[in-house]
């Protein structure tokens, strides 16, 4: 009897032994989808594995196999368990975390249409005999001879040439045949695309691409860490590289942070690869497939079976791209390295980046992360040799980078006499590119109108009566939200104290809507466009606003960090920090480094064309370490000083962190929970990581999210598998109250 490991799903993190009947046995595959029995219901699950026996004498047999081929390669399944392993999660969340839930749930399936195709009579047939008695007969048949593979119907009718009737008339004939063939719901469908030749690299870059194709040959290194200053031409080698792997045979996977930044380097790629050439250029010719979460069911759907199929050799996304089923994986791309939006924040957490490197471990493939301001973590790899670093430090062409100004807006306060959203400076500034024809970016992290609503008589601030926060007004719905749990309201009229009732209420602070707000009045001839989460609700308003803005049509771009990286628009001149120090003094230990490479990227952006670039930056700290060294672009001054605070503090990279969170609804529930597991963590760790350093059991940063009041335990250790070993086994097996969830996030990236 064969008998298949399945994990279910349902969060039980264990795997169930099932018979596999002998007319399944040919099925049953591991990575298989399966409906097995369970209880008094059939429940779907995964085949992670084979037995030749069980400890459980009477196994219920699967029931049956969804799909006709394994859903999970080895690779990744082997891939899936390493997650659950090193971010302590259950083994079934992270083999659902490696496809997509249109694929696991199998509710969509393949599109199917109807195909027209001339048959030999058709073909060879004189149009001219039929034109005079039957011209829209006449008409399809010269279409179909235009495309000899044939067309699907809607295709054929399209411009008024007939009806069903029509093809059915030609079908009776003999001269064409009708039949039901798949459609591909393609996402760039219409796109019109120009192909492009590889660039000349410069000598830095041909040392990159140098080591890279090293690396897909040899794995020796197996990771290259390419720190290149913004516009140093990153993209290039990657393609190059991608070019080279393809000549191997292999396939790759490029994740970009944002999906914003997506359908940008969709084209790019597309345009190198997958368009056609004549004569045929230096760049083989290759699939793109896209993955990410704005794409329609049945787009994903089609998207991740054209890889699974091996149809789709390169693979462009955010993080889940990570998992894509390429066939003969060869390179695997990380862009922005540094980018947080690697890291998932519910279960399992894993980061993208880390993951990545284990794939290209596991699957005998080279991986490049590339960055103008890589993480610490990636950095400190590449000085104690873990991983190779090449450097790109000059622009491409010669180009300059743009120049850093700071204000500092304590004295630009003192002149206005209040709190001013643009400098004399930069408001200036803006007028005379505007004047020049030339484009600007005013980037500021915060959506919405105003931070927070304050009653300037008895001090009333309008808080989230779920979370530990403000809420923002958004002035176009008139509208308090909170841009933690989502939490909205109306905005009052007046202060809702019932002993105060003011009409005086104020908004204060500003947002990216506020900011648009303000531009209109200042430059009321000037397109302006603004992206955030709020105005960013479908997938086609990315490319839309982008492309506006790349012709020109646009003068003005207002947004938050998804205009911050990646994005080239060579007639952008100037860009504009509305309030640099926003993430500066926040309550962790990454402040610093995430202000530095967020400055960095979003300065970035100008200067990329002709003219010289410049930069405003708007700060009430502008002697801060962290603001200094992003003026000067000196990512490698900083790192020094850092690495030098995190080693006395014992913070990361030079060692690994847990951070375990309990959340209740009850406050005292919570923190006598946090105070036991705490305890039961340090008796543990005596045997098992003695070095480890544990905090003690606090109030989380934010103390109350969605109801729920939080308590925090930090642990450090230098090596992370004992570590989190015993953080797994002491919380799955300490007795909590019912109401009280605890969660672990290994490595995690925010502390709050």
């Amino acid at each position: 009897m064969q008998i298949a490991k399945v994990v279910v799903d349902l969060a039980l993190d264990r795997e169930f032994d099932y018979s596999v009947p002998q007319h399944l046995a040919e099925g049953v595959k591991l990575g298989s989808r399966v409906s097995v029995p369970f209880g008094k219901r059939f429940v779907l699950g995964f085949v992670v594995g084979f037995a030749a026996e069980s400890r459980f004498p009477k196994l219920k047999p699967i029931e049956s196999v969804v799909g006709k081929k394994a859903f999970i390669q080895g690779r990744v399944l082997e891939l899936a368990r390493w997650i659950a392993e090193y971010y302590c999660c259950p083994v079934e969340q992270a083999v659902r975390a490696v496809l997509p839930e249109v694929v696991q749930k199998a509710q969509v399936s393949w599109k199917e249409r109807l195909f027209v195709r001339l048959t030999d009579a058709g073909a060879k047939l004189d149009v001219e005999q039929i034109r005079k008695r039957a011209p829209k007969q006449a008409e399809i048949i010269e279409a179909l001879r235009r495309h000899p593979s044939g067309l699907f119907a809607a295709e054929v009718l399209e411009n008024d040439r007939g009806s069903h009737a029509t093809l059915t008339a030609l079908q009776k004939k003999g001269l064409l045949t009708l039949g039901a063939q798949r459609q591909e719901r393609d996402p760039f469908r219409g796109e019109q695309l120009l192909p492009s030749e590889p660039l000349l690299l410069t000598p830095d870059q041909q040392r990159a691409f140098e080591l890279v194709c090293k690396s897909m040959d040899t794995l020796s290194p197996p990771v290259v860490l390419i720190h290149g200053v913004t516009g140093s031409g990153k993209t290039e080698v990657y393609l190059q590289a991608i070019a080279h792997a393809l000549s191997k045979g292999k396939g790759a996977i490029v994740l970009v942070p944002e999906i914003a930044l997506t359908p940008q380097t969709v084209d790019r790629f597309k345009r190198r690869f997958s368009v056609a050439r004549e004569p045929q250029g230096a760049a083989p010719k290759a699939e793109v497939a896209v993955l990410h979460s704005h794409l329609s069911a049945g787009e994903r759907h089609d998207e991740w079976h054209k890889i699974a199929e091996g149809r789709a050799q390169i693979v462009i996304g955010p993080r889940s791209a990570v998992f894509a089923p390429v066939q003969n994986l060869g390179l695997i791309v990380v862009d922005e390295e540094h980018e947080t939006t690697y890291k998932q924040d519910e279960a399992p957490r894993y980061n993208a980046r880390d993951v990545a490197v284990v794939r290209g471990k596991m699957e005998g493939a080279a991986v490049v992360l590339g960055s103008a301001t890589p993480s610490l973590e990636s950095l400190y790899n590449a000085h104690t040799n873990k991983y190779a670093m090449t450097r790109l430090p000059q622009r491409v062409d010669h180009k300059v980078m743009p120049v850093v100004r700071i204000v500092d807006m304590r004295q630009e306060a003192m002149r206005a006499k209040g709190v001013p959203i643009f400098s004399d400076k930069l408001r200036e500034t803006i007028a005379q590119r505007l004047d020049k024809g030339e484009q600007v970016i005013l980037f500021l992290n915060r959506r919405g109108y105003a931070t927070h609503m304050m009653c300037p008589k008895c001090g009333f601030v309008a808080k989230c009566p779920q979370c530990s926060v403000s809420m923002t007004y958004h002035r176009v719905k008139e509208r308090l939200l909170c841009h933690i749990c989502g939490h909205s309201a109306p905005a009052p009229k007046v202060c809702p104290n019932e002993s105060c009732r003011d009409p005086a209420i104020r908004y204060a602070g500003l947002g990216t809507q506020k900011v648009e707000e303000t531009l209109h009045k200042l430059f009321p001839k000037s397109t302006i466009a603004r992206m955030d989460s709020d105005t960013m609700t479908r997938k086609e308003l990315y490319r839309r606003t982008l492309q506006s803005f790349r012709a020109g049509k646009t003068h003005i771009l207002v947004g938050t960090q998804m205009i911050a990286k990646g994005l080239h628009f060579p007639n952008v001149t100037l860009v504009g920090i509305i309030y640099a120090d926003m993430a500066l003094h926040m309550q962790d230990f990454r402040a610093a480094e995430r202000t530095v490479a967020l400055l960095v990227q979003v300065s970035g952006r100008a200067g990329r064309g002709d003219v010289s670039g410049e930069v405003i930056v708007q700060t009430y700290t502008p002697h801060h370490a962290a603001i200094q060294y992003a003026r000067k672009h000196d990512v490698d001054g900083f790192y020094k000083d850092e690495i030098k605070w995190r080693e006395t503090k014992s913070y990361p990279p030079l060692t690994h962190l847990i951070c375990v969170t309990l959340r209740s609804r009850n406050e005292q529930k919570s923190a006598f929970s946090a105070q036991a597991l705490h305890r039961a963590l340090v008796d543990r760790a005596k045997s098992v990581a003695p070095q480890a350093i544990i905090g003690d059991a606090t109030p989380a940063p934010l103390a109350r999210v969605k109801g729920q009041f939080r308590h925090q335990i930090i642990l450090r250790g230098a090596r992370v598998r004992p570590l989190s070993a015993c953080v797994r086994e002491v919380v799955n097996g300490i007795k909590l109250p019912d109401d009280v969830k605890a969660t672990i996030d290994v490595d995690p990236l925010w502390l709050m």
